[in-house]
């Protein structure tokens, strides 16, 4: 295995299938696994999160968590078919848009397949077969009434409840036509080719629009280029990427601006919420969002990625910055760097 990357996952995941998704797109090899494949003495990783990146630093194997550094560490390591723009200013607007997907879009996978009765169903049913499709029924059913009831007790955790379902469920919506229109112009988010970005959306649309039977037949009915274009990017290890570009900011992109623009109706606010309550040592908050009440326990990590963001956009200068300004003005983003 020493020429492949190794990690453990599972087919549920979202962030897992993003992961393997931009493995193959970027063509290197990789083995995996689920946890009872896993080989006997590999370490367990500090955070408990999946998928787990098996590193080799200084001779030890280290288990490593967190998809978005993990792209960026494969970077770092592979040169071939990068998923990072090279121009500072798209660069920066991927990583808005891959934190926008992993930790918003997020929220309305984990609602939809925990909320509604047939998505609890299939959810139950199907994730511990995807583990292990050998196990008996009895096992099956233990195991189904288990991921049921754990998972339902954690919908509060990504702050999906009574309160919040309708703000998830419109901003789900708008996304899928956002991103409906966007694909009709551009085959990616960011141009001509894949970003880290795509992976971020794909990964939770695989779910949405590939697993779960409510969000998927409001993606049938609404966004069918979504659902086509998350199986094509299932796997892009064959796409001739060879002379494709990544769009440069200086150009008007009006369909991308809409996407922007969710960004800062809904998680902007969100973010900065949250930063504010996890800085007063609170541990949940209220506030609004898109005109709608909306209510969760504080989620440090989040706070955590504000705080990257507003890294990322201290370090522009020049004209990278008046690009991202440009491109942000009246999208509502602005409150996440202006504060």
């Amino acid at each position: 295995m020493s020429d492949r990357i190794e990690l453990k996952g599972a087919y549920g995941s979202p962030y897992t299938r993003k992961m393997l998704a931009t493995l193959r797109y970027r063509q290197i090899p990789y083995a995996f696994y689920y946890d009872e494949m896993l080989p006997d003495g590999y370490p367990q990783p500090k955070v408990g999160l999946i998928p787990v990146f098996y590193f080799v630093e200084n001779g030890e194997r280290q288990a490593v968590v967190d998809s978005t550094p993990i792209i960026r560490k494969l970077e770092a390591t592979y040169e071939r078919r990068s998923v990072i723009p090279e121009d500072p200013a798209t660069a920066f607007i991927n990583d808005l848009l891959e934190d926008f997907a992993d930790e918003w879009l997020t929220k309305a996978m984990f609602h939809y397949r925990w909320y509604y009765a047939d998505d609890i169903e299939k959810g139950g049913k199907i994730l511990p077969l995807w583990r292990n499709y050998g196990m008996s029924d009895e096992q099956h059913a233990k195991m189904a009434s288990y991921v049921r009831e754990r998972q339902i007790s954690r919908l509060y955790v990504v702050g999906s409840n009574d309160t919040t379902a309708v703000v998830i469920e419109e901003s789900y919506k708008r996304i899928l036509k956002m991103l409906e229109t966007h694909l009709q112009s551009s085959p990616f988010l960011l141009g001509a080719k894949p970003a880290s970005a795509d992976f971020a959306f794909y990964g939770q649309l695989t779910q949405l629009t590939g697993f779960d039977p409510t969000p998927m037949a409001i993606s049938l009915d609404i966004a069918p280029r979504v659902h086509a274009w998350t199986n094509v990017v299932d796997d892009l290890s064959g796409l001739d990427a060879e002379g494709n570009q990544f769009i440069s900011l200086g150009s008007t992109n009006e369909t991308l601006k809409a996407l922007l623009g969710e960004v800062g109706r809904v998680y902007a606010p969100f973010l900065i919420a949250n930063a504010s309550a996890v800085q007063d040592g609170a541990e949940s908050f209220q506030t609004t969002i898109d005109n709608k009440p909306w209510r969760q326990p504080t989620f440090p990590y989040q706070a955590k990625c504000l705080e990257w963001l507003r890294g990322g956009y201290g370090g522009l200068s020049g004209e990278s910055k008046s690009q991202v300004d440009e491109l942000l003005q009246n999208t509502g983003c602005e409150q996440l760097f202006n504060s």
